[in-house]
C-alpha cells in the first residue's frame, strides 16, 4: 500500500527525533565518562598538591629526607582500586622512591605533565611545584635529596664536628624529641650524637650536586586505578540503555499507532462507501423483486390465453401446439420468477423448537411424486432430535437440497438422510446421493447463484440454501461419497429440548 505524503512525513519526524534522541544520549554519557575522568585527575592533582607541601617543606631541614621515612608515608597513601602506585622521579626520569605498584610505564619519554589511560588505570606525570623552578633551585637554594640511611652515612664523618654536636638542652630547643634509649643506628644519630638529617658534612659541593642530579625529586609518577570511571560509565551506559530502549519502543509504538489509524480510516471510509453501496443494492434488490412479482401477472394472463386458445374446438393443430408451447414456456418463467423473488427476499428468522423427524418427512411427502418417478430409493437414519431452526426456512433448505439429488441420480438411484447428534448441544444433517458427484473445483461455485450444471435448473437452488444456513449460523459443506455421488452437510445446528 502506497504511504500518503502525511504518513511519510510523521514517519521521517519519527526518525528524526529517534535519532537525535540517540545522538544525545550519546553525548551525555561522553560528558559523564569525562566528568568522571575530571574528578579523578582531580583526585590525583589533590594528591600532587599534598606531596609538594610535604617535599617543600623538608627544606627547612636542609632538603635531604629520609627515603626510608619516605616510603613509608608514600605506602601509607596507597590504596588498592584507588591509588595504585607513587614513584618519585629525578630529572632523567630514574625512580628516586616508590610505593604501590607502578604501570608499564616509561616515565623518560615524558615532557612535562601528562597522562596515559588504559582500561585498567591511568599513569599521570607531574611536575612538583616547589615554588621556583628546578634550574633555580640547583643554582640558589637544593631542591629536595631523598637519600637512604646508608647513602647518608656512607658520606658522613666519624666524629662529628664540633659546630653539629648538640646538647641536650638545643636538642630539645631546636629539634624533636627522640625517644630513650635511641639507638645509635638512628637516622638522626651518628656514632652516638644528636645531628641534623641535611646536607651530611663531608660531602663536598661537586658531589653533592651530582647527588642532586641522581637523587634529587624533578616529578613524581601516579597511578590511579580507574574503577570509579569504569562504574560510572557503566553505570550511565545502563540508564543511556533503558532511555534509548524507551525512546526506541516509544517510536516504534507511535509508527504502529499511526498506522493503525491509518488503516482504521480508510476502513472507515471503505464501511461507509460499502454502506452506501449495500443500501443501494438492497434498493436494486427490492426493485428486481417488485419487477418480477409485477412480471408473473401479465404472464399468467399470457398463459391464460394460451390454455384457451389451445381449449377452443376450431382452434387449428398448429395454433393449439403454439399455444402450449406458450403455455411450456411461460410456465419456465414463472418458475424462474418465483426462485429470484425467494432469493432476494430477506431473510428474517422466526426460530422455534423444530421437530427433525417430522420435518424431513413433510419434505419427502412434498417430493413423493419426483421420487416415484424417478423410483428413487430414499432412507431416513437418524434419532429423533429438536433443533432450534425457522421451520419454513429449513424446509425450503431441505427440499432443494432433496430435489437437486433427485434431479442428478438416475432412475432407481439411492438417496440417504442422516440426521445425527454431534455433541450435547449440536447436530448435523447429510443429504447422500449415489450420482455423478461434483467435482473439487465447483464444492464452492455450486453455491453461487445463478451456477447450474443442469439443463433444466435455475442456479438459485443451492443460493437459497447458503442464505437459510448463514442466516441460522450453521456451516454447510460438499463432499464425495463413496463409491460414488456427493454429500451435502449441514452441521452447528442447535439442539433445544422438547416442549
Amino acid at each position: 500500500m502506497e504511504l500518503s505524503r502525511r504518513s511519510l512525513l510523521v514517519y521521517g519526524l519519527l526518525v528524526v527525533a529517534w535519532m537525535l534522541l540517540l545522538g544525545w544520549q550519546v553525548t551525555e554519557h561522553y560528558h559523564v565518562e569525562r566528568a568522571a575522568r575530571t574528578q579523578l585527575i582531580r583526585r590525583a592533582k589533590d594528591i600532587s598538591t599534598t606531596l609538594g607541601i610535604v617535599l617543600r617543606s623538608q627544606r627547612r631541614f636542609g632538603g635531604v629526607i629520609s627515603k626510608e621515612r619516605l616510603e613509608s608515608a608514600l605506602t601509607d597513601l596507597v590504596r588498592p582500586g584507588e591509588l595504585n602506585g607513587i614513584a618519585l622521579l629525578n630529572a632523567t626520569g630514574n625512580v628516586v622512591a616508590s610505593a604501590g605498584t607502578l604501570a608499564n610505564f616509561d616515565a623518560k619519554s615524558i615532557a612535562g605533565p601528562s597522562e596515559r589511560w588504559n582500561a585498567q588505570t591511568v599513569t599521570l606525570m607531574n611536575l612538583v611545584d616547589l615554588g621556583a623552578t628546578v634550574t633555580h633551585d640547583l643554582e640558589r637554594t637544593n631542591p629536595p635529596v631523598v637519600l637512604s640511611r646508608e647513602d647518608f652515612f656512607a658520606h658522613a664523618p666519624a666524629r662529628p664536628p664540633p659546630e653539629l654536636t648538640l646538647s641536650s638542652e638545643s636538642t630539645n630547643a631546636n629539634a624533636e624529641s627522640l625517644p630513650p634509649n635511641t639507638p645509635p643506628e638512628h637516622p638522626r644519630m651518628h656514632g652516638g650524637y644528636w645531628m641534623r638529617f641535611g646536607r651530611p658534612p663531608g660531602m663536598s659541593e661537586a658531589e653533592y650536586r651530582a647527588v642532586v642530579q641522581k637523587q634529587g625529586v624533578h616529578s613524581f609518577l601516579i597511578v590511579m586505578s580507574t574503577k570509579s570511571v569504569r562504574e560510572a560509565a557503566s553505570q550511565d551506559l545502563w540508564l543511556r540503555g533503558i532511555i534509548s530502549l524507551l525512546a526506541t519502543v516509544s517510536v516504534v509504538g507511535f509508527g504502529l499507532a499511526w498506522r493503525n489509524l491509518g488503516k482504521s480510516s480508510n476502513l472507515q471510509i471503505r464501511l461507509v462507501r460499502t454502506s452506501e453501496l449495500n443500501a443501494h443494492l438492497k434498493e436494486m434488490n427490492l426493485a428486481a423483486a417488485g419487477l418480477a412479482h409485477e412480471t408473473r401477472n401479465p404472464l399468467n394472463i399470457i398463459r391464460g390465453l394460451a390454455q384457451m386458445i389451445s381449449k377452443q374446438p376450431d382452434t387449428p393443430p398448429e395454433i393449439r401446439a403454439k399455444s402450449r408451447a406458450i403455455v411450456d414456456e411461460t410456465d419456465k418463467v414463472t418458475v424462474q420468477l418465483n426462485e429470484f423473488i425467494n432469493y432476494s427476499r430477506p431473510r428474517e428468522l422466526r426460530r422455534t423448537v423444530l421437530p427433525l423427524g417430522a420435518a424431513i418427512n413433510e419434505v419427502v411427502r412434498a417430493l413423493g411424486y419426483d421420487i416415484e418417478a424417478k423410483k428413487v430409493q430414499l432412507e431416513v437414519k437418524g434419532e429423533p432430535l429438536f433443533i432450534d431452526a425457522d421451520e419454513q426456512m429449513f424446509r425450503q433448505a431441505l427440499f432443494n437440497l432433496l430435489l437437486n439429488a433427485i434431479q442428478v441420480i438416475d432412475v432407481g438411484g439411492k438417496i440417504w438422510i442422516v440426521a445425527e447428534r454431534q455433541d450435547a448441544s449440536e447436530a448435523s444433517l447429510e443429504i447422500r446421493d449415489d450420482g455423478p458427484g461434483v467435482p473439487v473445483e465447483r464444492r464452492q461455485e455450486i453455491f453461487k447463484p445463478y451456477f447450474t450444471t443442469q439443463e433444466k435448473g435455475t442456479g438459485l437452488g443451492l443460493a437459497v440454501v447458503q442464505q437459510i444456513v448463514q442466516a441460522h449460523g450453521w456451516e454447510i459443506e460438499c463432499f464425495p461419497n463413496q463409491p460414488k455421488g456427493a454429500i451435502f452437510r449441514l452441521t452447528h445446528l442447535k439442539l433445544a429440548a422438547k416442549t
